[in-house]
């Protein structure tokens, strides 16, 4: 599992990326979510990785 924060505001974002944060749970600065670690959520992360911050897998 990996714990993704929302670290900066969706004001003013691409409407992909701001899907791409509420796929993954994130609707506001401060919000975390856990995630599977598989290629689907590493690409989700990839695509909106300058607005989030991954805090490394948890048990």
């Amino acid at each position: 599992m990996l714990k993704v924060k929302l670290v900066k505001s969706l004001s003013g974002r691409h409407d992909k990326h701001i899907a791409t944060a509420h796929s993954l749970g994130l609707r506001r600065i401060n919000d975390t979510t856990e995630q599977p670690d598989n290629e689907a959520t590493r690409g989700k992360i990839a695509q909106i990785g300058y607005l989030v911050k991954v805090q490394g897998e948890t048990k």
